[in-house]
C-alpha cells in the first residue's frame, strides 16, 4: 500500500477496532473509505482535550458499550472537536496517535511489587498493595517525623519519603495530592514543571505580576511580528502553531526563528538566524541594546507603564558580572541593595524626565551598553548581520499601530540561566510597549497538558495552591508569614493586588482543614509542614542517593527519563526502601532494576528496593478539568471505564489515606492531627468524585457574605462567584483562590462551549480562564493612562463613563476612570512592568549572560573571570561529573519531535511506527570530519555516560564561529528508552549535567558539552 506521511497520519485516525493497524491497510480495503461509516448508531459520543501539549486541542471519542449485559464502554475512534476555538478539529501526529495509547500493550493492568532483591514482577490485590504501602509508609513516618527542628521551632515536616505529581493528570487529582501530601508533611512534592517551564514562573511574575503565558493561542494572529526563540512550535505545540500561521497568511505578519537547528518552524518562516545553545541571553538583551541606541521604544508606554523612570538605591552596583551583595563562600547575594531609593512617605522616589544617572532607564542603558553587534556575534555564533536584521524587524513594532509576539517554550527554561533569558526577553518587550496588547506579549507555550494546572496547584517543593509560598520554618505564626509574605505598596494609589494575601491564605486553610481550622488555632497553620530548604527533583534525588531517604511515592511522572542524569537517579532509586510508582503505562522508572543490557546495565540481586506498581485511570477514562496554557480551565470527561483493575488516581489516594487513618486509630504514631483534621469529607472518601473536589478548589460561603453597602452577594453555603469575596476572617473557603469562579452557583463554567468572538480571536464563552475569566493579562496596558487605544484598530477595551469593557474582562479595577492615576500591572507592588526587577531573583535584577557551567569556549568574553553564573544550583559531589571543552569538544542540545511526546509516544504503535528508532543530528562538517555517513550508528558521550543512535547527517545544524573558534552543535532527541513499542533505545538524558537555574533548580538540558564518534 502506498501512502504519502500525511495520508498515513489522516487514515490512522480512523481507529477501526483498538488499534490503528487496521487503518494501515491491515484490514479489507474499506477501512480506507472513510471515517463516519464506523460510527456506529449506538456508539456514544464523550468530549474531552489531548493529553500531550498544552495547545488542550478538543477531542471528540467515540465509545461502545451501554452497560447492558455487563457491556463496558471500550473508545473506538478519536477525533477533533471542529467546535474547538483553539484546534478547530484539528490534530496533530501525537493526537492522532490517541487511541493506540489508550490501548497500549505497555497499559499496567494489575497491581504489582517487586519485592527486594528479585527478578520478576508478582501481581497482588489491591488491598494488599494497599494495606504494605501505608504500613511502609507510616513506619517511615513514624520514625523520621520532625515536629521541632534544633532551634525548638514548630516544622511538622516528614523529609524521607516524597510525592511526585503528575502533569497531565486533573486539577481535581492535583490538589488531592497537595491535600494528601502537605497533611501527612511531606516537603519534597513536586512535578514536572521542575524539570520544564519552572523558570517562566520565575521570568515572568516579576517582570509583569503573574507568571503565565500573556496572551492566549488564537490570539497569536493578531501579530504584526512573530519572534520564535527558545521553541518550535510547528513541532512541539503544531495545532497551536496554526494561528501563527494565521497571522502570516491573514495579517502578513513577519515571522523569524533564531535557534540552534533550523528546525520545521524555521521551514515556514521568513527569517532564520542560528544561534549557539545556551547564548540568549546575549541576543536579548543585545536587541535591547539597539533599541535604546537607534531610539526605538515606545516613549510614552515605557514613561507611564514600566519602572524606568524609578530611582534605585545608591549601594546598587554591578561590576565584571557581579552585582551588589555577593558572597563569594555561600554563593548567593544579599539583595538588599537591589531596591528603590524610597522617600519620606515609603514610596519609591522618580525622575519622569529619566535623566537621574539611577533610575531605572539610565542603568539598563548602562548594563546593556557592552552587548554590541560584534559582541553578540562572537558569543552567540550568530552573523552580525543576520542579529542586525531581527533588531530592525523588532523594532517596527516599537510604534503604537504594530506589535511583536514572542513565542518561547523549553528552549529558554532548561538552562542554567533560563529565569533571566525569559526575564530579557520581557525587557525587550516592555520597551517596545507590546506587553498587554492584542498580538503582542509573551507566550510560553507549556509542554504538557496540565503542567500549568499543577503549577497553579502548588504542586511543588515550596509553593502553595495559587501561587502562594509553603511556610518557612522561621514564620512560627499565621501572623508571622503574613506579614513576611505580604508586599507593600511602593508607588502612590496602586493596587497592588497581592495585598490581599491574608484573603487568599485563610481560605486555602480552611478548604485544608475545614470545621478544624479557626481563628483561635490560626486556622490550622502550624499543621502544614515548614521548609528550611529546597526539596526540589535534583536536591531529593541527591539527599536520596546519599541514603536520606526511604520512600517515593511516583504518581505519572517518569522521572529516570526526566531529571537530570539519569545514571545517578537510578542510582538514587536504588537505595530507596520502597518505591510506588502509579501510572497507566509500563515506565524506565517503574522498572529502574531490570537488566536491559546497555540501556540499563544493572544486577537486580543488588537492588533492594521494593517496587509497587499500581495501575492507574489515564485521561480518557476520568471526569475533570485541565489547565492548558493560555490559563484555559477546560472540563473534560471520561469516554470509558478504566481497563482491568486500574483506579482513578483519587481512589488510589482516597484509599490509601482512609488505610493510614485506620492504622492511626489503632497504633497512634508521629503527630497524627493534620492526617485526622484534614478535610476530606468526599461522599465517598475512599474515591472523592471530582465535582465535589473541583467545587473545593472554586471556595465557598462558609457565613452569609455581603459587600461594603451591606448587600447579600452569597449565602451560607454557596459557591462563590469570585476571588473578590474572599475573605480573611474564616468566612469563606477556596483551595486555589484564582480557581474562584470555575464553579459556581450558575454551574460549571469549566464546561462552558459558547465559542463566540468577541473581537481579536477572543472567547470568553469557552471553558473558564484564571484570572476571573480574563484572556489577555494586563489588557489596561492596551491604551494610554487617559483611556486611549494606543492603535485604534486595536480598541480592546473602553470606558463607558462609569466602568471598563470591552472584548475581554478587564485586568483593572473596572470603576477606576481614565487618568486615575492606578497603572495596569495590578500584581506589582509599583504597578508597572519590571525592566528592573528588583530582588524578585537570586542572580540579579538584570539578565546577564553567562557561559553553561559546560562551555565550548576558555572564557566569557563579558567577563575577566570564568563568567559563569556565581549562583547556580551545583552539588559539590557532582562537581567531577563535569566534562571539560577538551574531552567534550561539541555542544550538545536537546528536543522534541512532531510524530514524538517525550516518553508517552513510545507506548502508542502508530507512533513507535513512524519513529521507532532513536537518531542523533548533526553538521555535515562534523560528520565529514568523523568519516560518518546518513544512517552510521554513532555513540555520543559526556562525562556522565552515552548513547548510541543513527546518524542524521543535515545542513539544518551548522558549524558556528564563536568567540573565534569554531563550534559543532548535536542535535539529541528525547523520545526513546527500554519500554515501550518502539525498538529499545538510551535514555537522553543520561548525557545530561546536574546543573540547574538558580532561582527555581530547572537542570540544565540544552547546552552541555558531549564527544562524537562512529560506533
Amino acid at each position: 500500500m502506498q501512502i504519502t506521511r500525511r495520508q498515513f497520519f489522516k487514515i490512522s485516525t480512523a481507529g477501526l477496532g483498538t488499534s490503528s493497524l487496521t487503518a494501515l491497510g491491515m484490514a479489507p480495503g474499506a477501512a480506507l473509505a472513510g471515517v463516519r461509516q464506523y460510527k456506529l448508531l449506538r456508539a456514544t459520543e464523550t468530549r474531552n482535550n489531548c493529553t500531550y501539549c498544552s495547545v488542550g486541542c478538543g477531542l471528540l471519542m467515540y465509545s461502545l458499550g451501554d452497560g447492558a449485559k455487563n457491556a463496558k464502554k471500550k473508545i473506538f475512534h478519536i477525533e477533533g472537536d471542529p467546535d474547538h476555538p483553539v484546534s478547530r478539529g484539528s490534530l496533530c501526529p501525537k493526537g492522532s496517535g490517541l487511541i493506540d495509547y489508550i490501548h497500549s500493550p505497555q497499559r499496567l493492568k494489575y497491581p504489582e511489587v517487586r519485592e527486594a532483591g528479585s527478578k520478576e514482577w508478582k501481581r497482588i490485590g489491591w488491598d494488599e498493595a494497599i494495606e504494605r504501602i501505608a504500613r511502609l509508609m507510616k513506619d517511615d513516618r513514624d520514625a523520621n517525623f520532625v515536629e521541632r527542628n534544633e532551634k525548638g521551632q514548630v516544622v511538622n515536616r516528614w523529609t524521607t519519603t516524597g510525592f511526585l505529581g503528575s502533569s497531565a493528570a486533573s486539577n481535581e487529582t492535583g490538589i488531592l495530592d497537595v491535600k494528601f501530601a502537605r497533611a501527612l508533611g511531606m516537603v519534597h512534592l513536586e512535578n514536572q514543571a521542575r524539570l520544564c517551564h519552572g523558570p517562566s514562573v520565575a521570568g515572568l511574575a516579576p517582570s509583569f505580576g503573574r507568571g503565565a503565558m500573556t496572551n492566549h493561542w488564537v490570539d497569536i494572529k493578531n501579530a504584526d511580528v512573530i519572534l520564535v526563540m527558545g521553541g518550535n512550535p510547528a513541532e512541539a505545540h503544531p495545532v497551536g502553531f496554526k494561528w501563527a500561521v494565521e497571522a502570516k497568511v491573514r495579517n502578513k505578519a513577519y515571522m523569524m526563528v533564531v535557534d540552534p537547528r533550523f528546525n520545521r518552524t524555521a521551514a515556514v518562516a521568513d527569517f532564520y538566524a542560528p544561534i549557539r545553545a545556551g547564548a540568549d541571553t546575549a541576543f536579548l538583551l543585545g536587541v535591547a541594546n539597539y533599541l535604546l541606541n537607534h531610539d526605538k521604544i515606545q516613549h510614552e508606554y515605557v514613561k507611564a507603564y514600566t519602572n524606568a523612570p524609578l530611582i534605585v538605591r545608591e549601594d546598587y552596583g554591578f561590576d565584571e558580572g557581579i552585582f551588589s551583595g555577593y558572597d563569594a563562600e555561600k554563593r548567593a547575594y544579599d539583595r538588599s541593595s537591589w531596591a528603590y531609593e524610597l522617600g519620606p512617605d515609603g514610596y519609591a522616589l522618580r525622575d519622569d524626565t529619566l535623566q537621574h544617572p539611577r533610575c531605572v532607564f539610565n542603568l539598563l542603558k548602562m548594563h546593556v551598553e557592552r552587548y554590541t553587534p560584534d559582541m553578540v556575534s562572537s558569543i552567540c555564533g550568530t552573523p552580525r548581520e543576520d542579529f542586525l536584521k531581527v533588531c530592525e524587524v523588532l523594532a517596527t513594532t516599537c510604534v503604537p499601530e504594530r506589535t511583536t509576539s514572542i513565542l518561547y517554550a523549553l528552549g529558554w527554561t532548561q538552562h542554567t540561566g533560563g529565569s533571566q533569558m525569559i526575564r530579557a526577553s520581557a525587557v525587550v518587550q516592555l520597551l517596545l510597549g507590546n506587553i498587554g496588547m492584542p498580538g503582542g506579549g509573551i507566550n510560553a507555550l507549556r509542554g504538557h497538558s496540565n503542567v500549568q494546572g499543577f503549577t497553579d496547584l502548588g504542586v511543588l517543593t515550596t509553593m502553595l495552591p495559587g501561587y502562594l509560598t509553603l511556610p518557612h520554618e522561621n514564620q512560627q505564626s499565621l501572623q508571622s508569614y503574613l506579614d513576611e509574605r505580604t508586599p507593600k505598596t511602593l508607588v502612590a494609589s496602586q493596587v497592588n493586588f497581592w495585598r490581599n494575601t491574608p484573603k487568599f491564605m485563610v481560605s486555602f486553610l480552611k478548604g485544608m482543614w475545614g470545621d478544624k481550622a479557626t481563628a483561635e488555632n490560626d486556622f490550622g497553620y502550624h499543621w502544614l509542614p515548614k521548609w528550611d530548604r529546597s526539596y526540589d527533583v535534583m536536591a531529593y534525588v541527591d539527599q536520596m542517593y546519599k541514603g536520606k531517604v526511604n520512600g517515593y511515592l511516583v504518581q505519572g511522572f517518569n522521572v529516570i527519563a526526566a531529571a537530570a542524569s539519569s545514571g545517578k537517579v537510578r542510582d538514587a532509586l536504588a537505595r530507596l526502601k520502597f518505591l510506588v510508582v502509579i501510572d497507566p503505562l509500563q515506565t524506565e522508572t517503574a522498572s529502574f532494576w531490570e537488566n536491559h543490557g546497555e540501556f540499563n546495565d544493572v544486577d537486580p540481586a543488588t537492588i533492594q528496593t521494593t517496587v509497587f506498581r499500581l495501575p492507574s485511570s489515564c485521561f480518557a477514562e476520568e471526569d475533570g478539568s485541565i489547565a492548558n496554557s493560555a490559563r484555559w480551565l477546560q472540563w473534560h470527561w471520561a469516554g470509558q471505564t478504566p481497563p482491568f483493575e486500574a483506579r482513578h488516581d483519587g481512589k488510589i489516594l482516597g484509599t490509601l489515606l482512609m488505610k493510614l487513618r485506620e492504622l492511626y486509630e489503632k497504633e497512634g504514631g508521629a503527630y497524627p492531627e493534620p492526617v485526622f483534621n484534614l478535610d476530606w469529607h468526599y461522599h465517598d472518601p475512599s474515591d472523592p468524585h471530582p465535582e465535589e473536589v473541583t467545587k473545593q478548589l472554586n471556595g465557598y460561603a462558609l457565613a452569609d457574605l455581603h459587600d461594603d453597602q451591606g448587600r447579600l452577594i452569597a449565602r451560607k453555603g454557596e459557591l462563590l462567584s469570585s476571588f473578590a469575596h474572599l475573605r480573611d476572617d474564616g468566612s469563606t473557603s477556596s483551595l486555589c483562590w484564582i480557581y474562584t469562579g470555575s464553579w459556581t452557583q450558575a454551574g460549571n463554567q469549566m464546561a462552558r462551549r459558547d465559542n463566540t468572538d468577541t473581537g481579536f480571536g477572543n472567547t470568553p464563552g469557552w471553558a473558564f480562564a484564571w484570572p476571573a475569566n480574563r484572556r489577555l493579562l494586563y489588557n489596561r496596558a492596551s491604551l494610554d493612562p487617559a483611556g486611549k487605544p494606543w492603535d485604534p484598530q486595536r480598541k480592546f477595551l473602553h470606558w463607558d463613563g462609569s466602568r471598563w469593557s470591552g472584548a475581554d474582562v478587564p485586568d483593572y479595577p473596572v470603576g477606576s476612570p481614565p487618568n486615575s492615576g492606578v497603572s495596569p500591572f495590578i500584581m506589582l507592588q509599583d504597578g508597572v512592568g519590571h525592566i528592573f526587577s528588583m530582588g524578585a531573583l537570586v542572580d540579579g535584577p538584570f539578565p546577564e549572560h553567562y557561559e553553561p557551567e559546560e562551555s565550548p569556549i576558555p572564557a566569557n568574553p563579558l567577563h575577566s573571570g570564568h563568567g559563569k553564573s556565581p549562583v547556580s544550583r551545583i552539588f559539590k559531589e557532582d562537581l567531577p561529573s563535569f566534562g571539560t571543552r577538551e574531552e567534550f569538544p561539541f555542544v550538545a542540545t536537546s528536543y522534541s519531535i512532531t510524530e514524538m511526546f517525550r516518553h508517552w509516544t513510545k507506548h502508542a504503535r502508530l507512533n513507535a511506527i513512524v519513529q521507532p528508532e532513536q537518531f542523533v543530528e548533526i553538521s555535515e562538517k562534523l560528520a565529514a570530519s568523523k568519516g560518518i555517513a546518513a544512517g552510521d550508528v554513532i555513540k555520543v558521550s559526556s562525562k556522565r555516560g552515552y548513547i548510541r543512535g543513527k546518524a542524521v547527517v543535515t545542513k539544518r545544524v551548522m558549524t558556528l564561529q564563536v568567540a573565534g573558534q569554531e563550534v559543532e552543535q548535536v542535535g539529541i532527541p528525547v523520545h526513546w528508552g527500554f519500554e515501550g513499542s518502539t525498538r529499545k533505545g538510551f535514555l537522553a538524558n543520561i548525557l545530561t549535567p546536574r546543573v540547574g537555574d538558580a532561582n527555581t533548580q530547572t537542570p540544565e538540558y540544552k547546552a552541555f558539552l558531549v564527544n562524537v564518534e562512529k560506533a
